[in-house]
């Protein structure tokens, strides 16, 4: 049995504008999804934290744990991505799954979320780009213009054809992860460091659940940080319309991209631990000067000082890629809100496309202004790009989506399991244990980041942001409830568009 869908006479493929078929193959999606992951910033700034006031040297045990709970997840996530294309990924799915109410209620936290993490992302760029030229260079430039310079650059990107953007991702996320693996390798080839690789008490799964032996660690932190560095896998499946055979395509990119990063992380995590040795490790880990030594030391040792520099431009440069990918999925996002009809004005400038590019390009300028007004409050408010911007912007985005990827893993089970939608896809496997467990994983997560919220902050914990932080989660997701519910109640034809767009790129496929 299939869902129904829109019929077109209720809304005809000709009120919806599309964006550019067949633009973007199997690798550009996966470099736009691996690029939100931003490997460099999740490894330099995550693990150190994770090492010194989490799990201690079981860090990558930590990665492991993530990467077998987020490969569950995406087993379900992937089968769904087979019949359902749309760029509304998780707005799509849980409308499908779990019902029109839910699904408007998750697409605008996730919106919410993507759109707060471009200005993140902005503010750890802006941060990384002025030490540099400060350090390297001696010059000396205030945060912001570092700042709107990425704002300006990552909205003329977006504005033509998806193909280019992948194509930078492509280059930048390239450069920074032979540079990551340069270093692991370096240490891999010597043997290890002055325990050798110590594989028992480094990647020892029950370690991931142990603190580290120092007074205030939390092996919950250092989980919590592990799943933080997966952020933004699942855009894999919003390229869908773009990407040139959906159906094969965005499954494929989805566990490439899980499963890729989990290695690649638990190899390099592992190798910087053991390389410097997991109890020297641990001290420099709780020192910001000194933290970042667990992966610049064996770097710096094999290939010489100039690698170093190198290693700072790609955080530069890393971190832009990250942000520019967000971009792209906020974007993306309010497009897929703005197209559906809810309000014909939202469907002709949002749900716009460009004519020539393909691209949604009213809805990136929208995306662009947002961030500009975040950056600005930010600014005025006299806050750090880093320690402010990025910490509160990234747990309120994480938050969000971690409720939503929650929720979608259980759409995934209603959708094949309690519909019976697809029964030849149905899986007691691929679509019942692997995203119920994935789910209940994520909901674990989100605990994990209730619990530590105010260690994840540092010292923005007592803003009033941070405060709000949670309400503002649920209050959108109310929002976008009533919202659902009002349409059932008082239009019902707009509320049979949520979450489904009729024609051939976004319809259920059989």
């Amino acid at each position: 049995m299939t869902e129904d869908v829109v019929s077109p006479e209720t809304h005809s493929k000709d009120s919806v504008q599309r964006l550019k078929r067949n633009a973007v193959g199997t690798f550009g999606v996966i470099f736009m999804a691996v690029a939100t992951a931003a490997p460099i910033t999740a490894m330099v700034g995550n693990v150190p934290i994770a090492v010194g006031f989490g799990n201690g040297s079981h860090a990558p045990a930590g990665y492991l744990v993530a990467t077998i709970v987020l490969g569950l997840f995406a087993i379900g996530y992937a089968t769904m991505a087979k019949h359902i294309t749309a760029t509304g990924a998780f707005y799509g799915y849980i409308s499908h799954g779990l019902g029109r109410v839910m699904g408007m209620a998750s697409g605008l936290i996730i919106t919410l979320a993507y759109i707060v993490f471009e200005a993140s992302l902005i503010g750890i760029f802006a941060f990384f780009f002025q030490n540099f030229l400060s350090s390297q260079l001696g010059i000396t430039i205030h945060w912001l213009v570092p700042a709107l310079l990425m704002l300006v650059l990552n909205s003329v990107l977006t504005y033509f054809d998806v193909n280019l953007t992948a194509k930078v991702l492509g280059v930048f996320l390239i450069t920074e992860i032979v540079m990551l693996g340069l270093g692991a390798i370096a240490v891999a080839v010597k043997g290890g460091g002055p325990d050798g690789f110590a594989v028992g008490e480094i990647l020892n799964p029950v370690g991931a659940f142990q603190p580290a032996a120092i007074a205030g660690a939390s092996a919950g932190l250092g989980l919590f940080f592990a799943f933080w560095s997966w952020v933004g896998f699942e855009s894999t499946a919003m390229y869908g319309e773009e990407s040139k055979d959906p159906k094969r395509i965005i499954p494929r990119a989805t566990m490439i991209a899980v499963l890729g990063v989990g290695i690649f992380y638990i190899f390099v995590s592992w190798m910087a631990i053991a390389g410097t040795g997991p109890q020297q490790a641990i001290e420099l880990a709780q020192n910001a000067d000194t933290s970042s030594e667990i992966f610049f030391a064996p770097v710096r040792d094999t290939y010489g000082e100039w690698a170093i520099t190198l290693f700072n431009i790609l955080l530069v440069t890393g971190s832009f890629a990250c942000g520019m990918a967000f971009h792209n999925c906020a974007s993306r996002y309010l497009y897929a809100l703005g197209r559906e009809g809810l309000s014909s004005g939202l469907q002709k400038t949002l749900g716009a496309t460009h004519k020539t590019h393909g691209s949604p390009y009213i809805a990136s300028f929208v995306q662009s202004g947002i961030a500009l007004v975040l950056v600005l409050a930010f600014f005025f408010a006299g806050m750090d790009p880093y320690i402010h911007m990025y910490t509160l912007l990234a747990i309120l985005g994480t938050m969000a989506i971690l409720i939503v990827q929650s929720l979608c893993a259980f759409s995934v089970v209603a959708y094949f399991h309690f519909h019976k939608n697809h029964p030849s896809s149905a899986h007691w496997f691929k679509t019942f244990l692997a995203p119920l467990t994935g789910g209940i994983g994520m909901l674990y997560v989100v605990y994990l980041l209730w619990e530590h919220k105010e260690s994840a902050a540092g010292a923005a914990s007592g803003t009033l942001l941070f405060k709000l932080t949670p309400w503002i989660v649920i209050g959108v997701f109310v929002f976008g409830a009533a919202m659902a519910l009002y349409f059932k109640f008082n239009d019902k034809r707009r509320y049979e568009l949520i979450g489904r767009i009729v024609y051939d790129d976004s319809e259920v496929r059989d």
